[in-house]
C-alpha cells in the first residue's frame, strides 16, 4: 500500500527587517481574490503576495510578457534584495489560525509540509470535488514561471490516535517565527526542525490518506507539472522537487476545522418557468412557508435545515412567495435519485446539496436546458436573502453546511 510521504522544506519567508508589517503583505488564494481586492491588495503594500499568487492581467499581455512572467520577475527580484529569504534548515511549519465566526474565536491548526505527489488512483491523496480546465491552466502556467508553490493546498487527515496534536502541542514555543494580526483574524507561525519530532510527525501521518479539501486545481497543477517535467529529464531522481506540492494539513477533529454551507443564488430564470416553479417543486418536496418578518426566523431556520441529514433531505428556498420562505421537504428520494446521473454514489444521492443541483436547479429550473442562467454562492444565509430581496437575484437556496465526514466518505467512495 503506497502511504503519504510528509517532509520538511526550507520554506520562502518574508525578511521581517525589511517587511515590517506582515498584516500588509498576505493575501488569500487566486479563487477568491476579486479585481477589487486585488488591486486593493497591490495599493496596500509595494511587496503583497498577490503579484506572485495573482498578479494583474493587462490588456497588452504577450507571449514573454504577462502575469506570470511578471510574477516570476518578481520573485526573483525579491530573492535578490532579500525581500524574501529562503530558510535554512528545512522544517515543517506549525500554524495556527485564529478567526471569528458567529461571535465566537475559533483557532485552526495546521501543519504546512511537502507531500509527496501521487496519482490519484493510488487513493493516497483522494478529491471531492470535479475541477475546471481554466483553473488548471492558469496555475499549471503559475508553476512554470516561478517553480515554485505559492500557496498550500488544505488537507484533512485523521488524527493517528492522539498522536500527532499531543506532538504538536510540545513544540508552541513562546516566541513563533511568524505572528500576525489583522482585522479578525490572527496567525501565527513555528518552524519545526528537530529531525526526530520530524519522523515521528512522518510515521504518524504516513498510514493514512489525506483528502483534499481545497485546492483539487493546484493539486491537479502540480500533477501535470510533474508529468512535464519528467519528460524533459533524461535521468529523474525521485527527490527532484516537482515530485512533491505543498500542503497544510488540519486533523478531521480539529474544533476549528469549520465549513460553512454554500447557498446557490440564481438569477437569469424567465417569467414562465417560474410561475411553473412552485408547482414542479409540490410533486417531489412537501413544502412549509416561514414569514421573514418572524422574530427568531434565522434560528429557526438554521434549526430546521440542521434537523436534516443524510435520510432527509431539507432545502429552504426564497424568492417565490414574497415576504416568505419556503422549507423544501423531499417527499421521495427514489424518484429525485432517478434523475440523478447513474455513476454516483448512494451517499452522494442522498446529500442536500446534489438534490439541489441535480433535481431542482438542472431539472425543474432549467440549468441544463440551454437557459440562460447564473449562479452565485454565499455562506450567509440572511446575506443569500438579502441579495434577492435587493433583485440582484431571483432565487436563494439555503442549504446546511456539510460535515467533514461526509467530505470523508464520498473521497473514500470514489466520488
Amino acid at each position: 500500500k503506497t502511504m503519504a510521504e510528509v517532509h520538511p522544506f526550507p520554506g520562502v519567508r518574508y525578511n521581517q527587517s525589511l517587511v515590517k508589517d506582515l498584516a500588509g503583505v498576505i493575501c488569500p488564494p487566486h479563487d477568491i481574490a476579486t479585481p477589487q481586492l486585488q488591486q486593493e491588495l497591490y495599493h496596500r503594500s509595494e511587496y503583497n503576495f498577490v503579484r506572485l499568487e495573482f498578479g494583474w492581467k493587462l490588456p497588452q499581455d504577450t507571449a514573454t510578457d504577462n502575469r506570470y512572467t511578471r510574477s516570476a520577475a518578481t520573485l526573483e527580484q525579491w530573492l535578490e534584495r532579500g525581500v524574501l529569504v529562503v530558510d535554512e534548515v528545512p522544517a515543517i511549519y506549525l500554524h495556527d489560525h485564529y478567526f471569528n465566526h458567529k461571535g465566537k474565536e475559533f483557532r485552526r491548526r495546521g501543519i504546512i509540509v511537502r507531500v509527496r505527489l501521487e496519482e490519484w488512483d493510488k487513493m493516497v491523496v483522494r478529491p471531492h470535488e470535479g475541477t475546471l480546465v481554466e483553473s488548471k491552466s492558469d496555475r499549471l502556467s503559475l508553476l512554470w514561471a516561478l517553480q515554485a508553490n505559492t500557496s498550500p493546498i488544505l488537507a484533512l487527515y485523521e488524527a493517528g490516535g492522539q498522536q500527532v496534536s499531543s506532538l504538536l502541542a510540545a513544540q508552541e514555543k513562546p516566541q513563533p517565527i511568524i505572528s500576525i494580526s489583522g482585522g479578525d483574524e490572527r496567525h501565527n507561525v513555528w518552524a519545526i526542525t528537530e529531525p526526530e519530532v520530524i519522523d515521528q510527525l512522518s510515521t504518524s501521518l504516513a498510514p493514512q490518506p489525506l483528502y483534499i479539501a481545497d485546492g483539487h486545481h493546484r493539486y491537479e497543477s502540480a500533477l501535470t507539472y510533474r508529468r512535464e517535467r519528467r519528460t524533459s529529464f533524461s535521468s529523474v531522481s525521485e527527490d527532484e522537487a516537482f515530485n512533491f506540492v505543498m500542503m497544510e494539513l488540519v486533523a478531521f477533529s480539529d474544533p476549528g476545522l469549520i465549513i460553512l454551507p454554500a447557498h446557490r443564488l440564481v438569477r437569469g430564470v424567465s417569467r414562465a418557468a417560474l410561475s411553473e416553479l412552485t408547482t414542479k417543486l409540490n410533486s417531489f418536496f412537501e413544502i412549509e412557508e416561514l414569514p421573514l418578518s418572524k422574530t427568531d426566523v434565522w434560528k429557526q431556520i438554521d434549526h430546521l435545515l440542521a434537523a436534516g441529514g443524510i435520510n432527509e433531505v431539507r432545502l429552504v428556498l426564497f424568492g417565490l412567495a414574497e415576504g416568505r420562505l419556503l422549507l423544501l421537504r423531499l417527499r421521495d428520494f427514489t424518484a429525485a435519485s432517478q434523475l440523478m446521473p447513474y455513476f454516483h454514489s448512494e451517499l452522494y444521492k442522498r446529500l442536500n446539496v446534489s438534490v439541489l443541483d441535480h433535481v431542482i436547479l438542472e431539472k425543474l429550473v432549467g440549468l441544463s436546458s440551454g437557459e440562460e442562467l447564473t449562479l452565485g454562492y454565499s455562506h450567509d444565509g440572511e446575506d443569500a436573502v438579502n441579495k434577492v430581496v435587493d433583485q440582484e437575484y431571483q432565487l436563494a437556496f439555503l442549504l446546511s453546511p456539510i460535515r467533514a465526514e461526509v467530505v470523508k466518505a464520498i473521497a473514500d467512495a470514489g466520488d
